[in-house]
């Protein structure tokens, strides 16, 4: 039996992000487990499964993580379904792929966006060297202190870094970005990817200011790298 971790698009079907040979194989489930019941039921009603919803074992992830095996250890396939994005990255699922691998269960990532990825690609920055921070601080102090640590190390080792926040955030986020960072970075926004409301445009800091640009409540990634000259 197979613990299958899942991509869940931002919106729309998800037959527009995710291939045939992925919706075929969540088709085939019965048992999931998920961040949020609402979005989850939301996305599981979009991918055409035979059955009603109603049939299906719908559980939320919580703190007993051991007894979420329980399908496995019966015999059935599981499917973990993140809110939105990929299962395990900058979202609680870890812990229950965690305890698969102790269990020696198989663990399958399927095929689907990751929007740290395509981020990444989109944005022009260095694509060798990458990594992703997830979120920062929420503390001003805390947050222009890592802020400015992570330009350092971008700058030293050519390296781009991404990271992203909640998005009623994403203004303050980008606020101590122009305050801290030094007006030859490049900073990439992503914001909304898959979506048709999808923006992505990569600056210097010195023309994000200019530009006097603000990002909104839309789910973002940010990428920065530092000039190292």
């Amino acid at each position: 039996m197979i613990l299958y971790a899942i991509p869940t698009p931002l919106g729309g079907a998800p037959a527009d992000s995710l291939p045939a040979p992925a919706l075929r194989t969540v088709q085939s489930l019965r048992d999931f487990v998920v961040e949020d019941a609402k979005s989850a039921r939301a996305f599981i009603g979009g991918v055409g499964m035979p059955c009603p919803i109603r049939e299906l074992n719908v559980v939320t992830i919580g703190a007993d993580i051991a007894s979420l095996l329980k399908p496995l250890r019966e015999g059935r396939s599981l499917g973990l379904l993140s809110e939105a994005g990929c299962p395990a990255i900058a979202d609680p699922g870890a812990a229950l792929i965690e305890a698969a691998h102790h269990a020696g269960i198989r663990v399958v990532p399927l095929v689907g966006p990751s929007s740290i990825t395509l981020a990444l690609m989109a944005s022009g920055l260095e694509g060798q060297r990458f990594a992703f921070c997830g979120y920062l601080p929420r503390e001003k102090a805390d947050r222009d202190q890592r802020i400015r640590a992570l330009e350092k190390r971008s700058r030293s080792e050519r390296e781009t870094e991404i990271f992203i926040e909640t998005p009623y955030r994403n203004d303050a986020l980008f606020a101590a970005l122009m305050e801290c960072c030094h007006e030859n970075t490049r900073l990439c926004v992503a914001a909304d990817l898959t979506l048709p409301s999808e923006s992505i445009t990569t600056s210097s800091v010195a023309q994000w200011r200019r530009a006097g640009a603000s990002i909104g409540r839309r789910p973002a990634v940010f990428l920065l790298l530092a000039d190292s000259r």
